[in-house]
């Protein structure tokens, strides 16, 4: 179930856009899961509608989960005519500006999450969000992801969700699928570095310190602290 009604935040600090809706509603409906993990040919015509609006329209969808030590993970629907997509951005009230963990549009970057990372995040109970079921945490969160050590039950986890939330025929085989490929950076290899916090080999991580464009040192601490199971 969603939580109760929401204020969205007027901003997020260091992220141009807006004005931001907060629509828990939408977790609530199957169609809205076809579009958001990408289960649905947009060319179908109910599926294309949502995505139309939720990407087309005069205010940006806006999901939050909150994390551990007051962090928040936004899920934001770009609704920016030609650069539309869906950002993640990690936010902490001490930080001038939110920074990005995942971009899900044709300029891709991730992934963002490992997978224990992802089922904390799903499983931590924290109320103040768009929800506090696990299931819908998950595959909101899921298109962030991306891990090449899967336990042994991820795919009975993920299988789970699918068929609490969406009515899409044989949800074992999609998910096994899904975690197979993984979004458009397929499985990731993520080790403890040097700082003691976790870092990924990602071609497009941000968490990946061995990019120009990665977090400097301190927010990649910060980041994984947020986001430790």
């Amino acid at each position: 179930m969603t939580s109760s009604p929401q204020t969205p935040p007027a901003r997020i600090p260091g992220y141009d856009g807006g004005p931001f809706r907060h629509q828990p509603e939408l977790l609530d409906e199957h169609l809205f899961w076809q579009v958001h993990l990408h289960l649905s040919d947009t060319h179908d015509q109910e599926a294309g509608a949502l995505l139309s609006r939720l990407l087309g329209g005069d205010t940006w969808p806006v999901f939050t989960v909150p994390l551990a030590g007051d962090h928040h993970l936004y899920v934001v629907y770009r609704a920016l005519e030609g650069e539309a997509g869906i950002d993640y951005l990690v936010h902490h009230p001490d930080w001038d500006a939110a920074e990005t963990l995942t971009r899900d549009d044709g300029h891709f970057m991730g992934p963002g999450l490992s997978w224990a990372e992802l089922t904390a995040a799903a499983d931590n109970g924290l109320p103040g969000g768009s929800t506090t079921d696990p299931h819908a945490r998950l595959l909101l969160l899921l298109p962030a992801f991306g891990d090449d050590a899967l336990p042994d039950d991820a795919v009975e986890r993920l299988t789970a969700a699918l068929r609490a939330r969406t009515r899409v025929e044989a949800p074992e085989r999609i998910a096994a699928t899904r975690l197979v490929y993984q979004g458009e950076w397929g499985p990731t290899h993520w080790t403890t570095g040097e700082g003691g916090y976790l870092i990924n080999d990602g071609g497009y991580s941000f968490r990946n310190p061995a990019h120009s464009f990665a977090w400097p040192t301190a927010r990649l601490a910060q980041i994984a602290t947020a986001m430790t199971p």
